[in-house]
């Protein structure tokens, strides 16, 4: 059965990691998506204000989060994916700060990746289509991106995955970069041909999928072993709010927003056993702090649940388990 992860995000604290790591132990989770992106937000890249967390050398980084490594391993929970920070390119950033992000925040990622024992970092692709044009200039511009981390990528054994992004246009949320399924299993395989071994995988993520009405069984059955890590939330399919599955109805007869059965069946079709990892940190901060223990508690059972429904169609008979 699949393992059960949740976003470091407002549990991991740096002043004391064990506390967090041994929460989410006592909560049901096997698994943590260590928040890089915490460490260097978005917020402050897209107004060119990036601090200087990325400018510590790799040993002086490999420092810093050993406290966490030891936790980790103290309490139980693999660290067994990581959120690079994002983005990775800012359309109206500087030179600077775009060589900074692509030379000095990326690479050092996957080595951070590397120090926990993490096979998996996920990395948000360009949203260049209304500055270039077109998908595929976009796309050109993110696989050169690419290109220059496969060679460390592939010396250190992290498979970088993309995800299904969305934009906005006009007010309106639209496709993003990765949720053509075609195109990103054809760009998947090349670049794993190119360099012979599994440099590029895909990151999954619900919330992003339903805002922008992407079939779940389809895409997760066409991306078949591609497929390495999830983002696990639910949203009222109108903006991303990153909360708990199954919370938002489309009608009084509670009908989710959500296609939940069809990404069941989607883990089904392609026999998934990795981890199922909710990206639900925002949830931590809307109930009282006295209740987060409780609260990843339910988000664990949920993703225990998924984990059940996903297997029980594989589960052979009782007079076939005993023939053998």
């Amino acid at each position: 059965m699949a393992r059960i992860g949740v976003q470091s995000k407002n549990v991991i604290h740096d002043e004391n990691p064990l506390e967090g790591f041994e929460m989410l132990k006592r909560a049901g989770f096997t698994d943590v998506d260590f928040s890089l992106n915490g460490y260097l937000l978005n917020t402050d890249l897209y107004h060119n204000n990036p601090n200087k967390f990325f400018d510590k050398s790799i040993s002086q980084l490999e420092a810093y989060f050993a406290p966490h490594k030891s936790a980790a391993e103290a309490a139980g929970i693999a660290v067994s994916q990581m959120h690079m920070p994002y983005p990775v390119y800012v359309p109206s950033g500087t030179r600077e700060l775009n060589t900074y992000l692509s030379k000095e925040v990326a690479p050092k990622s996957i080595r951070i990746c590397n120090f926990f024992g993490c096979r998996y970092i996920v990395v948000h692709g360009f949203k260049l289509v209304r500055y270039l044009g077109s998908e595929e200039a976009e796309w050109e511009q993110t696989a050169k991106f690419l290109d220059d981390l496969a060679p460390l990528a592939k010396e250190l054994g992290v498979t970088i995955c993309m995800e299904n992004l969305y934009d906005g246009v006009g007010g309106h949320l639209v496709e993003g970069p990765g949720c053509d399924v075609q195109k990103a299993v054809e760009r998947i395989d090349f670049f794993n041909e190119k360099y012979g071994t599994e440099v590029l995988g895909f990151c999954f993520d619900t919330g992003h999928a339903n805002l922008v009405g992407l079939d779940f069984e389809a895409f997760i059955t066409k991306l078949g072993s591609r497929l390495k890590v999830f983002h696990i939330h639910d949203n009222d399919g109108i903006s991303d709010l990153h909360q708990i599955p199954f919370t938002f109805a489309k009608t009084r007869e509670n009908t989710s927003s959500t296609d939940w059965p069809g990404f069941i069946r989607g883990l089904r079709n392609i026999r998934f056993s990795g981890v199922l990892s909710f990206e639900t940190a925002p949830v931590l901060t809307a109930f009282p702090d006295c209740m987060k223990q409780d609260a990843l508690w339910f988000i664990a059972q949920i993703g225990k649940y998924l984990a059940e429904e996903a297997d029980r169609e594989f589960e052979l008979p009782v007079e076939e388990n005993n023939s053998k």
